[in-house]
């Protein structure tokens, strides 16, 4: 039996899935890259770099050389502590298995570029609610947003968060 549109292999059709674009019918093999991404190696080119609020609103962290006299690795540290909520269990408060104050406590260490000329940063990010190191990929998604991936092993293992960029900041293209 013929179908009256064309059926992609197993594998685009999953990635299809993945981003929502239900309406395969007709489509072709195509990348489609949606204008936002496209323009955003060009748009923000020292992204991840400045001050970004974590997505439980916690925290601010400063993205910066770790090293501002040499190393072209990045860190994050936080400047300004804004609530003590839970990430495990929202709407309680945090219990910190770090008990060291979280002001100038460094989150983010190591944070490299990609290969291949994207705004991607693979490092470390430390949890202080379970007191724990993981592995990182830090992509800019919009000119106000970062992702946050943190994983163990694989990126597949791991969760995304959005940093969003704290008010006095947004529009400055850091």
């Amino acid at each position: 039996m013929k179908l009256p549109f064309a059926v992609a292999a197993p594998a685009t059709l999953a990635v299809l899935l993945a981003l929502g674009l239900t309406h395969a019918a007709g489509a072709q093999e195509t990348a489609a890259v949606p204008p936002a991404t496209a323009k955003q190696g060009a748009a923000h080119p020292k992204a991840p770099l400045g001050r970004w609020i974590t997505e439980s609103g916690n925290l601010e962290v400063n993205i910066a050389p770790c090293n501002p006299g040499g190393g072209n690795a990045l860190c994050g540290k936080v400047v300004r502590v804004l609530a003590n909520r839970s990430m495990s269990a929202p709407g309680t408060d945090m219990a910190a298995a770090d008990a060291r104050p979280a002001l100038g406590m460094t989150l983010l260490s190591g944070l490299r570029s990609a290969d291949g000329g994207t705004n991607e940063y693979h490092g470390e990010i430390y949890n202080r609610e379970n007191a724990k190191t993981y592995r990182v990929n830090l992509t800019p998604a919009e000119p106000e947003q970062l992702l946050v991936h943190a994983y163990v092993g694989i990126p597949l293992f791991g969760k995304t968060q959005v940093w969003r960029r704290p008010a006095a900041e947004q529009g400055s293209g850091q």
